[in-house]
């Protein structure tokens, strides 16, 4: 997917979203800050890179367990059981909103939001 820096906050009448926050973070910040929270799904940790995947599209499809396993083509208890490893692996409940929040952040910033800032 192809990446745009967006302006910074104020600059125009597009709305403030997530992505235009972090872009106003620093790059080593980011950076930091991703690694931190995902570390034990990076390829490091995860060779095959599945539970990075299963938590990108899970956050996508907004936490449906249908959704996501369809988008997989999976079952939905595959997602489930792969869902309750990403949640022990980094101490986070994907039920809350602030624990959802915290690694769609850190997925942004894996991914580079804003990478022209800072």
């Amino acid at each position: 997917m192809p990446h745009t820096t967006p302006p910074p906050l104020g600059e125009d009448s597009a709305p403030a979203t997530l992505e235009r926050l972090l872009a106003a973070v620093p790059a080593d910040v980011r950076a930091v800050f991703s690694a931190r929270t995902l570390r034990p799904l990076l390829p490091e940790h995860d060779r095959t890179g599945t539970l990075l995947h299963t938590l990108e599209a899970f956050l996508h499809h907004d936490a449906s367990w249908s959704r996501t396993a369809a988008a997989l083509h999976l079952h939905v208890n595959t997602v489930r059981y792969r869902v309750q490893r990403i949640e022990r692996l980094t101490g986070r409940d994907l039920t809350r909103l602030s624990h959802r929040l915290d690694l769609r952040a850190a997925l942004l910033c894996r991914a580079g939001a804003g990478s022209g800032a800072g």
